[in-house]
């Protein structure tokens, strides 16, 4: 299938426990109006055109597999909990040989509306970039990694906030966790990604830095409205998202 610019397949990470969320149960499985979280991911990445779409599970995962049977997924486990770059690793065999564009989107983020992911999609293409970060501007923006740009506005690096100067926690701009890359490019870059940061994690966001040292273009996508790429970390956000889902509808594919 074509979405009217490269292939495209979608990756979501959906492997975290969400312990902040006072449950055992997996965070992607969490419901707003009767629906997990994990479902409305799945239907953006469906609408998107993407001709198959990997999860990433990990807590609970026979759950999440029980839950979605039937829906035409492909399930890779992390089974050690590493971090993002770790977990888009997992997922290497599942799409070797394929050399279109990868859309990785988080499944605690339900509400991102296609209008969003299109542009994402038309603009990476445009840009000829191996892979491209959905970012968002936040009056707020503690908790969240910082885009640091250049002078002209060219995409330098994604700093997590705990490895960040005081001067790059001023930065506004924040990493939605919503990426667009170029396969081939993704996986050979997660595979050298290294733990070696506060949290010791392997971080996806430092594909941005091998990109850059390689002298390959990397591009920024802004989304409108900040709310529409929030992760759901609480009950409390979990029942802001639910009101606000239904202020997010547009039109039903790219």
């Amino acid at each position: 299938m074509e979405n009217g610019h490269r292939r495209l397949k979608t990756l979501i990470l959906a492997a975290g426990k969400g312990t902040r969320m006072g449950s055992d149960l997996a965070k992607v499985l969490h419901r707003i109006n009767g629906r997990p979280l994990l479902d409305y991911v799945v239907e953006v990445a469906e609408a998107a055109g993407s001709e198959e779409i990997v999860v990433i599970v990990g807590h609970q995962a026979d759950l999440v597999r029980e839950i979605f049977a039937g829906r035409n997924l492909v399930f890779v486990e992390q089974r050690e909990q590493l971090g993002t770059g770790h977990a888009v690793l997992q997922a290497r065999e599942a799409f070797a040989g394929y050399d279109g564009d990868v859309l990785i989107l988080c499944g605690d983020v339900p509400l991102l509306p296609l209008d969003t992911v299109c542009r994402l999609l038309d603009e990476h293409g445009r840009s000829g970039a191996v892979v491209s970060v959905l970012t968002a501007l936040l009056e707020n923006p503690k908790g969240y990694g910082r885009i640091v740009k250049d002078e002209a506005g060219t995409l330098l690096k994604i700093v997590e906030e705990r490895d960040a100067s005081d001067e790059e926690r001023q930065i506004r701009e924040i990493n939605s966790g919503i990426y667009l890359a170029v396969a081939p490019f993704l996986f050979d870059a997660v595979s050298r990604i290294t733990n070696r940061n506060d949290q010791k994690e392997y971080y996806l966001t430092d594909i941005v830095g091998i990109a850059r040292r390689e002298g390959l273009p990397v591009h920024v996508c802004l989304a409108e409205d900040a709310r529409s790429v929030m992760g759901i970390n609480t009950p409390e956000e979990l029942k802001r998202a639910g009101e606000f889902r239904d202020a997010l509808k547009g039109r039903s594919d790219c």
